[in-house]
């Protein structure tokens, strides 16, 4: 396994962090350095997951589908924000969305200059599709592990599940 070297750790920077700052890091194991692998290890693991997409769909229109299933139906303004893209990057997405029968977008009822996009049934498989893909490959990825390895594991995601909670 590669190790991130003390500099880009302590620094973030590539310099190099003077020896009192990597003194007061401790040994390789330091909090600093725990931080860094976990955050490796969970964009890695993240992208891999992003990649396990149903056929015929990019994986930004997966995430925008299923941001569309969360909120229920969002105006464009809301989609974008959710997404944090800008509104015309989020309007060529739809547009994208809505030509392959994934999203229609309807005007709201109490204001009529607002368009709602909503998921067709097609866009629902899909959604639920990718779900699928990205569960079954993880499980592949786990059945290479041990039991132990798989018990230690599972702690893990109790323990990723705290951090992730609200403060």
């Amino acid at each position: 396994m590669t190790t991130t070297p003390a500099s880009d750790t302590l620094t973030g920077t590539g310099k190099e962090a003077s020896p009192a700052a990597a003194e007061k890091a401790g040994a390789p194991d330091s909090e600093t350095e725990l931080a860094a692998r976990v955050r490796l290890a969970v964009l890695r693991l993240s992208r891999r997951l992003r990649q396990q997409v149903a056929g015929g769909v990019t994986a930004t229109q997966v995430s925008a589908l299923a941001t569309v299933e969360r909120l229920g139906s969002p105006t464009l303004g809301e989609l974008a924000a959710s997404e944090r893209v800008r509104p015309p990057s989020m309007t060529k997405i739809v547009v994208g969305l809505e030509e392959a029968g994934l999203v229609s977008r309807q005007v709201d009822a109490l204001d009529r200059r607002v368009a709602r996009v909503m998921l067709t049934t097609e866009g629902r498989r899909v959604v639920q599709r990718s779900r699928s893909l990205r569960t079954a490959y993880l499980a592949r990825r786990l059945r290479r592990l041990s039991e132990a390895e798989r018990a230690s594991l599972g702690e893990l995601v109790r323990l990723l599940e705290l951090l992730v909670e609200e403060p």
